[in-house]
C-alpha cells in the first residue's frame, strides 16, 4: 500500500488539516514534526531538492507532492 510521509510541526493548521485529509481517505500516513526530530529548513532543502518556505511538505511515496494545497490538487487528479 502507498504512503504519505507529512513534514511538518505541531502547531501547524496546514500540517494538521493535511494529515487529517489523508487519515479521512484511509491512507498510510507516517508524520514527522520537524521540530522534535530536529530537521531544519536546509535539511528538507536537500532531500526536496529545491528550497522549502512553508511546511508541511508531503511527499507520496518517493514522489514530492508540496504543499497542503498541492496534496488537495494531486488528490483530485
Amino acid at each position: 500500500m502507498s504512503r504519505f510521509i507529512i513534514f511538518g510541526r505541531f502547531n501547524c493548521g496546514y500540517c494538521i488539516r493535511a494529515k487529517q485529509l489523508l487519515q479521512a481517505k484511509k491512507f498510510e500516513v507516517r508524520w514527522v514534526d520537524i521540530e522534535n526530530e530536529g530537521i531544519s529548513k536546509e535539511d528538507l532543502e536537500k532531500t526536496i531538492g529545491k528550497p522549502v518556505e512553508t511546511v508541511p511538505q508531503i511527499f507520496h511515496d518517493n514522489t514530492h507532492i508540496g504543499g497542503y494545497s498541492e496534496l488537495t490538487e494531486y488528490l483530485q487528479a
